[in-house]
């Protein structure tokens, strides 16, 4: 059956399209997205959504969308989708935050220019019949010294035309690397450095805790005095009203701003101030960026649906069509080895580590993570997925770790799972053979060739004569059919294991005679989704 994607919010119809070409069935209605009560009604019958800004994905539709399994943002802002919500019931949120990266840093140069020459204001007098050609004293670009607080993808390109234009540019931001700041020919600074020797500060970062009002008040007076501050990245980086009264004072010579704290901004401190440039958020409207971003929603949406490949996720590690074919069989096995020590695990756990060992040490780990940590979280929570798996195990405290090793052993690459409770810990590992098939070669330490059954019974004992013969008599008095088993110990004498595949999940009363027995530690039911 087809997947089915719901666009609620106006698209190009090459972007729709796209999705009928890859045999997607695409519903197309840009007007459910201001109309959360029918789009509610009608979600519940999708496993994509596509949407631009007008559509609120909140928890209440969230819970509408029983079969929602990803929701794709046409851009780069995501403030109207709720990613936690969406991260526990296992959806996955993408956006698009290359598609209008050029149209962003080119509106901010814009806004340089125009505030550096007061473009609008002039625009306006002459309109008006007027001729102040004395009032409208500008400055020059060239030979200013541009400090671009964030970067990144369009702080970079951003760098990159300012220095076309002969600005000499400093920048700050915690992740630019030395060899970066190289690259893109910048002197790489403090922030407190920045705002002192700046002539013109240009915002290129996202909105959180750390960087809201990153322009404070207090940061503004450590502005060079005549500096003109440009903002293009998200409402909330610059407290407005401190930076109306620099303004005033004349400390600041000039603003522009596309974003506001507040959006749709009918009314701010900035408004109506000379030399203050104001937008209604247009980084991104372009014609071209606006295609951009809706072919590649579109084709990011129908790969994830078609192919299982995840890109630019934020909340979930990106994983390629390619990557996807290959890791395939071993994100089974790391859900496979998460499943079955979750099922034996019944207090609460403290720990999770995966050891990757050999060639699939080299792949995808944080996908890989993923999935274990899903098949282990999904024993007490079946709605758990690899998108909400992680979200859960930090809400509770569970403390994740990973390790690398280089080959050891007979196998050329396997996962080892260790889970720690404050009682015990447990382990068990697993590996993919030539036949794609995902096996269990160690459990407790005991080497063993498992493959994988949807129903399983796992037993400890001690080492001793009858145990086959035990487990064989009380399945076939109750009728429950073992169509293979396998066998493991440590040494003889000591502990063993065995591991029975059924065909139906045996009863608490046929686990009760074979406990009544006195030969078995531990006799475990489980169950894999093979």
């Amino acid at each position: 059956m087809a997947p089915k994607v719901l666009i609620s919010d106006s698209l190009s119809d090459a972007a729709v399209q796209i999705f009928r070409d890859r045999s997607i069935d695409v519903t197309f209605d840009p007007s459910l997205g201001k109309d959360k009560d029918r789009l509610a009604q009608v979600i519940g019958d999708y496993d994509g959504l596509a949407i631009r800004s007008a559509t609120k994905v909140t928890e209440k539709l969230l819970a509408a969308a029983p079969n929602l399994k990803v929701v794709g943002r046409a851009g780069i802002g995501t403030d109207n989708i709720d990613k936690d919500a969406a991260s526990r019931r296992g959806v996955i949120v993408m956006n698009t935050p290359y598609g209008n990266m050029i149209t962003t840093a080119e509106h901010a140069i814009a806004m340089m220019f125009a505030v550096a020459r007061q473009i609008p204001e002039a625009n306006a007098s002459t309109h008006a019949g007027k001729w102040e050609k004395s009032r409208f004293m500008g400055v020059e670009l060239s030979g200013k010294t541009l400090g671009v607080i964030g970067a990144g993808n369009i702080g970079g390109i951003v760098c990159d035309r300012a220095r076309a234009l002969r600005m000499k540019v400093v920048a700050y931001d915690p992740f630019l690397s030395e060899e970066r700041a190289t690259q893109l020919q910048v002197e790489k600074v403090e922030l407190d450095d920045l705002l002192k020797r700046a002539d013109f500060i240009t915002l290129h970062v996202p909105l959180t805790d750390q960087t809201k009002n990153i322009l404070s008040a207090e940061n503004i007076a450590k502005t060079k005095p005549g500096v003109r501050i440009v903002n293009c990245a998200r409402g909330g980086l610059v407290d407005e009203e401190a930076l109306a009264e620099a303004l005033k004072s004349g400390h600041v010579a000039g603003a522009a701003f596309d974003v506001f704290a507040t959006e749709p901004a009918t009314a701010s401190p900035l408004f109506n101030l000379p030399n203050v440039v104001v937008t209604p958020h247009l980084g991104a409207a372009t014609t071209e960026a606006q295609e951009n971003v809706a072919l590649q929603v579109a084709e990011q949406m129908s790969d994830y649906l078609l192919t299982g490949a995840v890109t630019n996720a934020l909340n979930m590690p990106s994983v390629t069509a390619e990557e996807a074919k290959v890791m395939g069989p071993w994100l089974k096995v790391a859900e496979h080895l998460g499943a079955f020590v979750g099922q034996m695990t019944d207090e609460p756990i403290q720990a999770i580590e995966v050891i990757y060992n050999g060639s699939v040490a080299a792949m995808n780990l944080d996908a890989l993570n993923c999935s274990a940590i899903a098949g282990v979280m999904k024993a007490t929570n079946p709605d758990v997925n690899m998108v909400s798996a992680p979200l859960v195990a930090r809400e509770r405290g569970v403390e994740i770790s990973t390790t690398r090793q280089d080959k050891t052993g007979a196998f050329d690459g396997y996962i080892k799972l260790v889970v720690r409770t404050d009682r015990r810990e447990r382990s068990v590992a697993g590996t993919v053979f030539s036949d794609g098939k995902p096996r269990f070669i160690q459990i407790k330490g005991i080497n063993i060739d498992a493959e994988v059954g949807e129903h399983m019974l796992y037993t400890t004992n001690h080492d001793e004569p009858g145990i086959i013969g035990a487990l064989g008599v009380t399945m076939g008095k109750n009728g429950v059919n073992i169509a293979n088993f396998t066998l493991g110990r440590s040494d003889r004498d000591k502990d063993a294991i065995a591991l029975l595949y059924l065909d139906e999940q045996p009863s608490a009363g046929v686990l009760d005679q074979l406990r009544q027995t006195g030969l078995f530690r531990n006799i475990s039911p489980l169950r894999f989704n093979v």
